[in-house]
């Protein structure tokens, strides 16, 4: 099993000042560690669950460029952006800059928003949930023609592009990998049977997730894909707390078909944390599976 890191926490030691330093540190600590995917959170407003827009929020693909320049290997995305915060033909052309300018490490997170307050806060339209989710589905289908050889027009209900035009083109053959995150039965998880890479699952109880695989399973057998192509993924919480639970834990995950698994390394002290990731958890956690 794949170990991911997840910045979703800004509070730290020094503030603004040392941030850069202290991210760049976390990244390079992942890179050189061996942890294979590293993501931040895609908001405006920090979350109210981690205190509210009083704590600091980076935005996500400044931020991802900054260390792509500070890393080698890592693959690096956003946990997830969601469909109203940027125009999908924008979306695709930032996300394959980062691809080039990476060498090839993008990945591209995509979700249909929820955090009213930041787009209310800043001014920017929030749908009702109906349409995040059209809009979701035509970014999802743009940004696969614009990482792809047609650059004619795409023609849909809420969005119109004249030229689907991205040079460069990203450097991963057929686009970056597409995250779809969520895990609704009904929409989210047929988006990621017919349009994902891989799901991304909150650490729900095991028949929960269970089930949340078989409904899965099931939308790749209505779209004709062979679920096997759909990498499953989840989200940890507390894992140093009980880095043997979390194994014991990461076993089961495994079992259902799980092969990559998020951690965070906090507020407290993000760069030792990480360190401990690569040191303690990896070399189990690869063991499993």
């Amino acid at each position: 099993m794949e170990l991911a890191v997840h910045v979703s926490q800004l509070s730290w030691a020094g503030g603004a000042e040392q941030m850069a330093t202290t991210l760049a540190e976390v990244a390079r600590t992942a890179d050189e560690g061996g942890v294979e995917t590293l993501t931040m959170m895609d908001h405006w407003f920090q979350m109210e669950v981690f205190g509210g827009p009083a704590e600091p929020m980076l935005e996500g693909y400044t931020s991802l460029g900054f260390l792509a320049g500070q890393t080698q290997r890592i693959e690096l995305g956003l946990l997830v952006t969601g469909v109203t915060y940027r125009h999908p033909g924008l979306l695709a052309k930032i996300v394959a800059t980062l691809d080039v300018l990476s060498r090839g490490r993008a990945m591209l997170g995509l979700g249909a928003a929820w955090y009213d307050r930041e787009h209310h806060g800043l001014g920017v339209p929030y749908p009702p949930m109906k349409e995040r989710f059209e809009r979701l589905e035509e970014a999802l289908q743009i940004c696969a023609q614009m990482f792809g050889p047609d650059e004619g027009p795409y023609e849909g209900t809420h969005y119109q592009l004249a030229e689907t035009i991205c040079r460069p083109a990203p450097v991963r053959e057929g686009g970056p990998r597409v995250m779809i995150g969520g895990s609704g039965e009904r929409k989210t998880l047929r988006f990621v049977a017919q349009y994902g890479d891989s799901c991304n699952l909150f650490p729900v109880p095991d028949d929960e997730l269970r089930h949340k695989l078989s409904v899965l399973d099931q939308h790749c057998a209505d779209v004709g894909r062979d679920p096997a192509e759909v990498r499953r993924t989840v989200l940890a919480r507390d894992v140093l707390a009980d880095v043997d639970g979390f194994l014991r834990q990461a076993e089961t995950w495994a079992e259902m078909g799980f092969t990559q698994v998020w951690v965070g390394p906090g507020n407290d002290d993000p760069v030792g944390a990480t360190e401990r990731y690569v040191t303690e958890v990896l070399p189990r956690l690869q063991q499993i599976g």
